[in-house]
């Protein structure tokens, strides 16, 4: 990513970012830091000398996080440094993978378009929505239509689902009814902050996860502090586990709604924000706070599940399609963050590993 935002003018900032530990959740830290000494290098890094590790980072006492951070609680005995974490302007950074398409030879993109349909197509029969068509290979037709009414098919040889909150409807599309896969979502509320307790504030700040009873089983990373390339603190994202229409997002007047009012935010969720935050900045005040944005998030699991790690899965159009390993839809599933940031390594892992181009 840092190599990207250099190449392409792409602002940026490596601020840094400190996990911040109380004294129960010292051991959690401590994990993590032992983790990342352990962590190898990916398959398609650049050479790297044996020594640089892939994730630095060093533990550090309470005097010494008070060096960095002096707003923080005294409450906070510990934490993990983490000098290689940044923040980069993602508007730009998605214009210059738009750009990338645009001037690809081939490359097209289609905007307000809605796939409404997803079929298997094999070769030895005629496939619906597609006629006169003598494809060599299995592949896959995607029926969509445009915003201004107009509909067509695409016949693909390979096709990657990477629709985030719907990945898991596009994918049931094509699935038995007894191998569907459920999907969650989760609302995150940010809220913008102006007022004391936060004067010193140069990095990323992270809460640990709760432990004990009150475990949220990591399903968040907690409402942490946020930087914005202009200095602009945001504390978030919290976590609301939300219900969709029982219709399952059918594209129904009512379930537009319910997602749009969803997606707008409101003071409704800042004292208990408010009561997070206050854990490891104490002078931050209620007042301060203000509903910023709100965004949604796709979980495979439902709340108290515990973790789960972003699933890439290749269905096949066939079975002569899964014997040769062509002509496959790749489905990302889950991915929330770090998914924006991990984004250029997930493209590299789809077209080099899993599709073999």
């Amino acid at each position: 990513m840092y190599e990207r935002c250099k190449a392409y003018n792409i602002p940026y900032k490596q601020t840094g970012k400190l996990v911040v530990a109380k004294r129960e959740q010292r051991s959690y830290i401590e994990n993590l830091h032992a983790k990342s000494l352990k962590l190898k290098w990916p398959l398609h890094s650049s050479p790297r000398s044996a020594n640089d590790l892939v994730l630095p980072t060093t533990l550090v006492s309470a005097d010494e996080l008070r060096e960095r951070e002096p707003d923080l609680s005294r409450d906070i005995v510990a934490g993990l440094w983490c000098p290689q974490t940044g923040i980069v302007d993602s508007h730009s950074f998605m214009e210059s993978l738009e750009k990338d398409i645009q001037e690809s030879e081939g490359g097209e993109l289609v905007y307000a378009t809605n796939v409404v349909r997803i079929d298997p197509y094999k070769k030895s029969e005629a496939a619906e929505g597609v006629p006169d068509v003598a494809a060599v290979e299995d592949g896959w037709v995607v029926q969509a239509a445009s915003a201004d009414g107009e509909s067509y098919a695409v016949l693909a040889r390979n096709l990657i689902n990477a629709s985030g909150l719907s990945s898991t409807l596009v994918l049931n599309n094509i699935l038995p009814k007894d191998k569907r896969i459920p999907m969650y979502w989760a609302r995150g509320s940010y809220a913008s902050y102006h007022g004391p307790g936060v004067s010193n504030v140069k990095h990323l700040i992270y809460p640990c996860p709760q432990v004990g009873p009150n475990a949220h089983g990591f399903e968040s990373l907690g409402t942490h502090l946020t930087l914005d390339l202009q200095g602009k603190i945001r504390f978030g994202p919290d976590i609301e586990w939300i219900d969709p229409p029982k219709s399952e997002l059918t594209n129904t007047e009512d379930d537009a709604e319910f997602w749009s009012r969803k997606l707008v935010p409101d003071d409704s969720r800042l004292p208990e924000m408010h009561e997070a935050v206050t854990s490891y900045l104490p002078g931050v005040t209620l007042e301060g706070l203000q509903p910023d944005y709100v965004g949604i998030r796709p979980k495979l699991i439902p709340p108290g599940g515990g973790f789960q790690d972003f699933v890439i899965r290749t269905d096949y159009p066939s079975d002569d399609a899964m014997k040769a390993k062509s002509g496959g839809m790749i489905s990302l599933l889950g991915i929330e963050s770090p998914g924006l940031t991990g984004s250029l390594a997930i493209a590299e892992l789809v077209v080099v590993d899993v599709l073999g181009k």
